[in-house]
């Protein structure tokens, strides 16, 4: 028995199902719905998908997946006709927020932006001396209250019929 031709709209089907649900449905759903029985719809969606078995519709399969990637390739041009669409269409729904935002956005795409962060954190290891003796001054000296042990306490005094609270600091 030799390798038919040309694709049966069954097999067109699967094909299609397959590549248009990548990630929604499984390639046994695929053939299930394509119309393979019920029972062997997991064999049939194997063997589609096999090369050695079904040339034209692992052929085929690529075939659709080229277009779309194709159809939705991203390039730098439609990014940013995209984005202006975009800003263009919530100018007159006057959603200037959002138009603002594509508008940053296309910016960024173009390179007029650049975001810059800077990481200010280290290793103990990699500091001196005296920038560790700094760091614990500045550790002691925001952590006094606790290391020292003061104790608080609260009085409540009133004020035109409203009850305030002090907050008293006293060294124990």
């Amino acid at each position: 028995m030799g390798v038919p031709k040309q694709l049966s709209e069954q097999q067109k089907k699967f094909a299609e199902l397959l590549v248009y649900n990548e990630g929604r449905m499984t390639p046994t759903e695929c053939a299930r719905e394509a119309g393979y029985a019920e029972g062997s719809c997991h064999v049939a969606a194997s063997r589609l998908r096999n090369p050695n078995v079904s040339p034209l519709v692992v052929k085929y399969i690529g075939e659709i997946r080229t277009e779309i990637q194709q159809k939705f390739e991203v390039t730098f041009e439609r990014h940013i006709t995209e984005l202006g669409r975009i800003r263009e269409e919530a100018l007159k729904k006057g959603a200037f927020s959002a138009a603002a935002n594509a508008e940053v956005a296309r910016g960024k795409a173009a390179g007029l932006y650049i975001e810059q962060r800077i990481s200010l954190t280290g290793k103990l290891e990699d500091m001196s001396v005296e920038d560790l003796e700094a760091k614990m001054k500045k550790i002691y000296d925001d952590n006094k209250v606790i290391i020292e042990g003061e104790i608080i306490k609260e009085d409540t005094t009133e004020y035109n019929g409203v009850k305030i609270k002090d907050v008293l600091n006293e060294k124990s």
